[in-house]
């Protein structure tokens, strides 16, 4: 499989994630939701180890970059989470999907090339799903201040670009799985830390406990799919494609839950595929 394909299938994963976050978030505690999804993701991915019958040992360059993956992880996951609870969706979601720019800078930064035209069907594919993800926007303009929310959409961007660079770096050294495994169980003790230190609440409730756990499971997929591009060609194309979670989740919501979409809205959706058929030549 190609790198875009890893990343689509990360999208699609993430976009089911997105749905479901979208309902518990107004009935759970954030952070406490945040927890249960780190763990039952990195149960289905020391499952697949086990069923791989994979080597758990990481040497000590793969298990540093594992770490690091882990803790911007984490921090990616956290400012998506109270990003998207304050809002609004068109202020939010463009930020945290213009990460791919930041991916290619990571590419450009090891002496990689990046094509002109490379460039521009990254930038088709942000601004398609920016233009989805804007229309899409129903809220009654009774959101907090702009600046924190800005602020929290950054650092879950950069988080993204940084976790899954770290990550296709310690996957090259000691394969996907051990990596992605590490870096789970890092972001899991850091939010634990946080949670003891802070007495956050944790308990989700009993009804949220089974989907928040299937989302647990579709974020572990994501992960490993965009961190097993490593070894392939243009590794940074699966960060490109998975950005376009935020579609897949308006799309998603279309074909699910029969939400309406407009022209514009599929006209974004047709310039992002556009970028991404353009980058798989």
């Amino acid at each position: 499989m190609s790198s875009l394909g890893f990343g689509l299938i990360a999208a699609f994963c993430w976009g089911l994630h997105d749905i479901a976050i979208r309902y518990l978030s107004r009935t759970v505690p954030l952070l406490g939701a945040l927890f249960v999804v780190l763990i039952a993701g990195a149960v289905f991915q020391g499952g697949a180890l086990v069923l791989r019958a994979g080597d758990l040992a990481l040497g000590p360059e793969a298990l540093v970059l594992s770490a690091l993956s882990g803790a911007t992880f984490l921090v990616a996951s956290i400012g998506l989470y109270f990003a998207f609870e304050r809002g609004p969706v068109r202020l939010v979601s463009p930020i945290i999907g213009a990460y791919p720019l930041l991916s290619l800078v990571f590419e450009a930064m090891q002496g990689r090339p990046v094509g002109s035209g490379q460039i521009v069907a990254v930038l088709c594919v942000i601004a398609g799903v920016a233009v989805v993800a804007m229309l899409s926007d129903r809220s009654d303009g009774t959101d907090p201040p702009r600046g924190p929310t800005i602020l929290l959409a950054l650092m879950s961007g950069a988080g993204f670009a940084s976790t899954f660079k770290l990550g296709q770096m310690a996957a090259e050294i000691d394969g996907e799985l051990p990596t992605t495994l590490a870096a789970r169980t890092i972001a899991v003790t850091l939010l634990a830390a946080f949670l003891l230190w802070r007495r956050a609440p944790v308990w989700p409730g009993r009804r949220a406990l089974l989907p928040l756990m299937a989302m647990g499971a579709l974020d572990g997929v994501a992960l490993l799919s965009v961190i097993s591009a490593a070894t392939l060609a243009h590794p940074q194309l699966a960060a490109v494609a998975a950005s376009m979670f935020g579609l897949f989740t308006i799309v998603l919501a279309w074909g699910l839950l029969s939400e309406r979409m407009t022209a514009g809205q599929w006209a974004g959706c047709l310039v992002a595929f556009l970028g991404i058929g353009y980058l798989a030549l």
